[in-house]
């Protein structure tokens, strides 16, 4: 930031460079996602002139849409991916240590029932090696009804006890911005809603993206000595330019969302799907309780919001009703649902929960592709593509680091009166150097029933490149998903506070009003009865 009145990221100013001529950099990252965060975060921390560009918004695609867990996939080390796993506990164990607040620790529950697989042995074997990874035993068996102190009205048919466990969770979309202001303060640029139309090379290796402004339609390019294609399900897009061959199974995972006080959750319940045998989870999140996952091949365009259908309603609430039999819940108890698409290197694996879960990279002549791979492994995956990139950048000497992805930040002060020790330290978490500047922002009372303060809003409005109003109700804050129908009834005190800052006149705000609640009716809901699925 290079002036007290200039937001965080100020798009318009990087966009006037790109205007007046050609702009090179060591390195373009394509994708805001948390694959690109973290390799533009790496690339940062390295000295390189690096930028990042996003077709749609920062954490649009997966990366706002996940199941919201930090961990090291129990089930991959009990399928024999063993490095996978081990990798994901140690950096499960780092992000805990490094963002209290964005990555907090989260207790798991998988109740035992007769002839279920696996039985308390064989999964305490495996915890105990999980445990052993992470440097510290965290898990316990519950003999009998101990596992109903932690789980009230569980299903007791056929339940002998259960086993707690630990990982973690977090805001994913949150993550993904943290990482970005950390690679800003290092001295990247980023640019949402900036396309890539296509991608040349010139006889001396360099890169030339041709780019368009999606809010004006304005093409402009950029030349780089590295191109990196972080696009997750998008990957085979750029790459089928240069002559490559699909390579990604893209996969719909499904969430139901439900008020705290319809379906309480005090820890996460796993367990297994009763059709099909699949994991499915049960979690507070934010002040709600979450349902999911599904894992059905994704046919539909790329370019449209993913959302839940009636077949995946029906597959969660099925799960609901066999681990709670007397709450009731249905499809008038849901608040809001999301789905995501994630970007798997593609296999032929008849059970998709089946596919490996490993990244992987490709070099097509400079412009490096990276698919796949965990949300908590996001660290060691910018790393590879880096290590990767080598050839093309003469200014990078280092390979890996063990440095922080996220630096400490210096003491925020007093906490105010108003704020809750818990939501103290989950502004910390999401904020870091800058919760300062939040807190002086606007309001500091929370959004309705939410632990969101409204100067998060007013803060995210001034500095986070806010182009349309679901950027800052689903991605900056996730207001869309906590509240009912997307927040309504708090627009009017948001336009109020908001709109100055982002200079949006009152017919831009009816504008984005209305698009933004269609979109959440569309997308974020249960769809309307009759509607086809697809």
């Amino acid at each position: 930031m290079t002036g007290a009145n200039l937001p965080a990221w100020p798009r318009e100013s990087v966009l006037d460079r790109l205007r007046g001529g050609e702009e090179h950099y060591d390195l373009v990252v394509v994708g805001g996602g948390i694959t690109g965060a973290g390799i533009l975060r790496e690339a940062a921390r390295a000295g390189l002139r690096a930028l990042l560009v996003e077709q749609r918004d920062f954490a649009w695609g997966t990366s706002s849409r996940s199941s919201k867990m930090v961990h090291g996939g129990l089930r991959y080390l009990g399928s024999g991916h063993v490095g996978l796993t081990r990798d994901a506990v140690r950096e499960r164990q780092r992000l805990l240590q490094e963002a209290p607040g964005l990555v907090d620790p989260l207790p798991f529950v998988m109740p035992h029932y007769c002839r279920q697989f696996p039985g308390p042995r064989l999964f305490g074997a495996l915890l105990s090696v999980y445990d052993w990874m992470a440097g510290e035993r965290n898990h316990e068996y519950l003999k009998g009804d101990r596992v109903l102190e932690w789980v009230p009205g569980l299903n007791r048919d056929g339940l002998y006890g259960g086993t707690r466990f630990a990982d973690a969770v977090t805001d994913d979309a949150r993550l993904v911005l943290r990482t970005l202001h950390e690679a800003v303060s290092d001295g990247a640029e980023v640019l949402n809603y900036v396309r890539v139309e296509k991608v040349d090379r010139d006889s001396g290796g360099v890169k030339r993206l041709h780019v368009s402004n999606q809010m004006n339609g304005e093409s402009l390019t950029i030349s780089a000595n590295l191109v990196v294609n972080a696009t997750g399900a998008w990957t085979d897009n750029l790459r089928a330019q240069l002559g490559a061959e699909k390579t990604i199974r893209p996969l719909r995972g499904s969430h139901l969302v439900f008020p705290s006080w319809r379906l309480p959750a005090a820890c996460t319940i796993s367990l297994f799907h009763p059709d099909d045998g699949r994991p499915v989870f049960i979690f507070p999140w934010e002040g709600v309780t979450v349902v999911g996952t599904t894992d059905l091949d994704h046919s539909l365009t790329l370019d449209d919001e993913a959302r839940i259908t009636p077949e995946e309603v029906d597959y969660l609430l099925a799960v609901v009703g066999r681990v709670f039999p007397d709450s009731g819940v249905g499809t008038a108890d849901v608040l809001s649902t999301w789905a995501g698409v994630r970007p798997v290197v593609g296999g032929s694996a008849k059970d998709p929960s089946k596919e490996n879960r490993e990244h992987a990279i490709w070099d097509d002549g400079g412009v490096i592709s990276v698919a796949g791979g965990k949300l908590t492994t996001f660290r060691l995956i910018a790393q590879d593509v880096l290590a990767k990139g080598l050839p093309y950048l003469d200014k990078l000497e280092t390979a890996r680091s063990d440095a922080p992805i996220f630096q400490r930040p210096s003491t925020p002060g007093q906490r105010p009166a108003s704020v809750s020790s818990r939501q103290w330290q989950r502004l910390q978490g999401h904020y870091g150097d800058r919760l300062p500047e939040v807190l002086a922002a606007g309001p500091l009372e929370p959004v309705a029933d939410t632990d969101t303060l409204w100067a998060e809003l007013v803060w995210s409005a001034a500095n986070e490149s806010i182009q349309q109003l679901d950027d800052l109700l689903l991605r900056r804050t996730r207001i869309g998903l906590l509240l009912p129908r997307g927040g309504e009834a708090v627009l009017d005190r948001l336009q109020a506070l908001c709109t100055p800052v982002l200079n949006w006149s009152a017919e831009r705000w009816q504008v984005e009003r209305n698009h933004y609640l269609e979109l959440w009716r569309q997308a974020y809901s249960l769809l309307d009865e009759g509607r086809s699925a697809s």
